[in-house]
């Protein structure tokens, strides 16, 4: 990986990660056009580099990280069930995270669920989120453990289907992003010293820029996505999954095969 191409990776990180269009899937394709998807230190590299976007939220809503006790128990119950499964399920995650084609699968898929998720949840006030209704948002949040589904997206319309309104829903898909992404940072690491790697000094510069480039880039993102998404619903971004979806699938097919399945 070069410094352009960690640039380009962390643009695609800042600007996908809070929204509902699955950065780790983004991710993935760009890396697989690089060429560098199979490499430990790219898989490392996009994971890290969430730290960036975690700081985001910290910096927007850095009021809210000091409420009360109960916000951050609420969040450990969401957090929960993607800590059990993805230990459980570590493996198979790590396979389905070289295969640009089930991301394309999923993008067309979730696509089409967000074309109707504003027809399927109205609207509403409600804004109390109880401890259930965390657990049950965790629950949802672990279908982004295939890659393509969105972590947002998948957590939005969790929060939604308890009858929570777009914008606490999707803030709180930002706030239970910090200790998942945190979470997958450690691991992660973990996984790349335990194979015996170690960084590189130009590797952890590569990573300094990455984590810089990304969390300006989220700051922009976030504030963006949240008043678009307050007046104009899911229609637009269930869309463009399509469109990239689709066209991935075309590309892999008949112009260039992204990966071996």
């Amino acid at each position: 990986m070069d410094i352009l191409q960690a640039i380009i990776l962390a643009i695609v990180e800042g600007i996908t990660e809070y929204l509902p269009v699955s950065s780790t899937g983004h991710m993935i394709i760009v890396s697989s056009f690089f060429g560098i998807a199979q490499e430990e230190f790219t898989k490392l590299f996009t994971i890290v580099i969430q730290l960036g976007t975690i700081l985001s939220v910290f910096v927007l809503y850095f009021k809210r990280f000091f409420q009360s006790v109960d916000f951050y128990l609420k969040l450990l119950v969401a957090f929960i069930p993607a800590v059990v499964l993805g230990l459980l399920l570590s493996d198979v995650i790590d396979s389905l995270l070289e295969s640009p084609i089930t991301v394309a699968i999923s993008l067309v898929l979730g696509g089409f669920i967000l074309l109707r998720v504003d027809h399927w949840f109205v609207d509403s006030e409600e804004k109390e989120i109880t401890y259930l209704t965390a657990l049950k948002i965790g629950f949802f949040q672990c279908l982004a453990m295939i890659p393509g589904v969105s972590r947002s997206g998948a957590s939005i319309v969790g929060g939604m289907s308890q009858k929570l309104s777009r914008t606490v829903a999707a803030e709180f898909s930002f706030f239970l992003a910090v200790p998942t992404m945190l979470g997958a940072t450690l691991k992660k690491s973990y996984d790349f010293y335990k194979l015996g790697y170690t960084l590189t000094g130009e590797q952890v510069n590569l990573l300094i820029i990455g984590n810089v480039v990304g969390f300006l880039v989220a700051l922009f993102a976030i504030k963006t996505f949240i008043g678009y998404l307050s007046k104009h619903g899911f229609k637009m971004f269930g869309y463009y999954r399509i469109v990239v979806g689709l066209a991935i699938l075309a590309i892999h097919y008949f112009v260039y095969p992204l990966t071996v399945i």
